[in-house]
């Protein structure tokens, strides 16, 4: 049976967020927080019933508005205008949805429109588990094209660097080769120049 969805509040930055969710670990998870806002005081569950009619009309999605006055709730939200003013509106906010929470929700015990948000809440989980799991495959594909690149090139600077190895290797071969000859051919002048002199000499008488 699909869990009952509660409304959960907190501020991040410049917004506050609002998300229909059937615990705090799963508002936690769909804000992307890397703690825990609920210890920490930073979000607490709203009783608001203007905010829970927003995200129970969307369960799973992260609503947003410009922190300060207390606007609707959105998927999309524009950066606030005024931000000096913001500190004391948003406390005079917080207290008149104090006052709004003294009022019964219009909600009710509605049990199916419960449900019917729960289940909506479970779709827009999967969606975004989809997405989630869309984006690391795209991002686990581009780290293989980068690694095929990166062994390709190396593989290249390898090839070209035992081609240039080798042929070093030949040139150094070539060169002791063509020393060795001149050795030779410097013995064979000595001895061949020593005996034509002689020669000569006897010629001279």
């Amino acid at each position: 049976m699909a869990k009952k969805l509660k409304t959960y509040e907190t501020s991040l930055g410049f917004f506050d967020l609002a998300i229909a969710a059937p615990s705090m670990k799963a508002a936690l998870e769909a804000w992307g927080a890397d703690s825990n806002l609920f210890h920490q005081g930073a979000a607490r569950q709203s009783e608001d019933p203007d905010v829970i009619a927003a995200t129970m009309a969307a369960p799973g999605v992260v609503l947003k508005r410009p922190v300060g006055p207390n606007g609707p709730f959105k998927e999309q939200a524009e950066l606030p205008t005024d931000l000096a003013g913001d500190r004391g509106s948003k406390r005079s906010g917080r207290k008149s949805q104090g006052r709004k929470a003294q009022r019964p929700s219009r909600r009710g015990n509605d049990q199916a429109a419960d449900r019917k948000a729960a289940l909506a809440f479970e779709k827009e989980h999967k969606r975004r588990a989809r997405e989630r799991a869309k984006e690391e495959a795209a991002l686990e594909k581009e780290r293989e094209r980068r690694q095929h690149a990166i062994d390709k090139a190396q593989g290249a600077l390898d090839a070209a660097r035992r081609k240039h190895e080798e042929k070093t290797a030949g040139i150094r071969a070539e060169l002791e080769a063509l020393e060795e000859e001149a050795r030779v051919e410097e013995a064979r002048w000595e001895k061949e120049m020593m005996r034509l002199q002689a020669a000569s000499r006897r010629a001279r008488g």
